[in-house]
């Protein structure tokens, strides 16, 4: 009886295993955006992620010696199977060359997009880039200026939210990736910096 309960069980196991499908970590997004933005705003990383949480353990236990096999075979496919799409679940790469290239871009730039946030002139858009909000509080000699600051960071933005999903073996989730440094872009502003909501914009 127990080896004809053993079979059904793997098989469902093993039909379950291979349906798993790789969802957007937001968590682990969300923390990795937090790293950059920070990084880009500040001049101060947090650090690297700790490792993944571990695996959970199955509570099965063996009952006979006919069936100790299956199952010890049946924990080791879970393992194999299971394991890799957790971690890639919990997950998010930064650490690739492209990505180091675009985060020492925005880092450069931000000592010159710094004056114009503090005044008010640009501020961070619901889509993860930069607007310019009040282009009269700039002067006339520096309006130029600040719009190529602007076209250059979105565009580096733009590169870094790509790369971050494409780093990833996703590409599809460059709009998840977006969506989280939008928000954490706001979270993160330095006081005076003005971001909007809603349609309206705010100050931090």
């Amino acid at each position: 009886m127990r080896r004809l309960l053993a079979y059904p069980l793997l098989a469902l196991v093993l039909g379950a295993c291979v349906t798993i499908n790789i969802y957007f970590p937001a968590a682990a997004a969300e923390e990795a955006a937090r790293t950059i933005v920070r990084d880009v705003l500040k001049g101060e990383g947090d650090g690297e992620k700790g490792p993944p949480a571990g695996q959970p353990q199955s509570s099965v236990q063996p009952e006979s010696g006919v069936s100790q096999w299956l199952l010890v075979g049946l924990g080791r496919t879970l393992e194999l199977l299971v394991a890799p799409a957790q971690a890639g679940q919990a997950d998010i790469n930064i650490n690739t060359a492209g990505i180091g290239a675009i985060r020492a871009s925005m880092q450069q730039r931000q000592s010159s997009l710094a004056p114009f946030y503090r005044s008010g002139a640009i501020g961070f858009d619901a889509n993860g880039s930069v607007a310019v909000r009040d282009l009269a509080a700039v002067a006339l000699g520096d309006r130029n200026k600040l719009k190529k600051l602007v076209a250059d960071e979105n565009a580096d933005r733009a590169d870094l939210y790509r790369e971050i999903a494409r780093a990833n073996g996703h590409p599809e989730w460059e709009g998840d990736v977006r969506s989280t440094f939008a928000k954490v872009w706001v979270q993160e502003a330095l006081s005076g910096y003005w971001y909007q909501q809603g349609g309206t914009w705010k100050q931090r």
